[in-house]
């Protein structure tokens, strides 16, 4: 039997079998998770232990130690190269990639090597959050930035923020358009249109649903927003790109 014969035979097996993969926008989701330095949700996604959980992994190996092996080197490439595309250094991140999977090699138990990844993934994740925070210089700024991303979900106002930093309102939003080159109102625009085309890509919410955890004032409002933005609307975008790689 040829190869592509054997290949066309286990893949009549496995489609009548109920076992599948796990949905692309997880993997998409975590990612851009550990890429963008968001330390909650890499911590609640390791508090589920998902990666050592074997349903929905694919079978890359019989052994299930080597098939854990297998899948440590997958998600460690494919978060080094996310991170390089973030913006961390070329060789910061290969050598920390390098260093990892000599460290998973040695590894005798999936309960080691899912301990090395939860590691792994809060080491880049760490990086890229401080990354984040030395690309500007003064701390109400670091603290501005952190606000924002921890409350997209939420109407942000530069009053909030003042309170927040305890500075005036006038001197704040001067410090933010010098340090940054935006004003206060337009990072927060550009932050939650960002996390829109995340959702819309690596997530199944309707765009009523997005609308609303973006804290937008009203569908027709994200939907303008969105287009003047990105240059086509949030529906179109997901046509074009939804489940599509980075």
């Amino acid at each position: 039997m040829t190869i592509r014969e054997e290949w066309y035979q286990t893949e009549i097996t496995k489609s009548e079998e109920s076992i599948t993969h796990r949905p692309l926008e997880e993997e998409y989701s975590f990612y851009e998770a550990v890429s963008s330095g968001d330390m909650d949700y890499v911590k609640a996604n390791c508090r589920q232990n998902t990666f050592a959980c074997q349903e929905g992994m694919g079978v890359l190996s019989t052994d299930p130690l080597r098939n854990t092996k297998y899948h440590f080197v997958v998600t460690t490439a494919m978060i080094t190269r996310r991170c390089v595309e973030s913006g961390m250094e070329l060789e910061q991140a290969y050598r920390l990639s390098d260093f990892y999977i000599l460290k998973m090699d040695a590894c005798k138990s999936i309960n080691a090597i899912s301990r090395l990844h939860e590691d792994m993934v809060l080491n880049y994740t760490g990086k890229m959050l401080l990354l984040k925070k030395n690309a500007v210089i003064s701390k109400p700024i670091v603290l501005c930035i952190d606000y924002i991303y921890n409350h997209l979900n939420t109407r942000i106002t530069i009053k909030s923020l003042s309170e927040y930093t305890d500075l005036s309102s006038s001197y704040l939003s001067r410090l933010f358009k010098k340090e940054l080159g935006v004003s206060i109102s337009d990072y927060i625009g550009e932050k939650k249109i960002e996390k829109a085309q995340h959702l819309l890509r690596y997530s199944d919410y309707s765009l009523i649903d997005i609308s609303n955890y973006l804290a937008f004032s009203s569908q027709s409002h994200f939907i303008q927003t969105f287009k003047a933005s990105v240059g086509m609307t949030p529906k179109k975008y997901r046509n074009q790109y939804y489940r599509t790689s980075w």
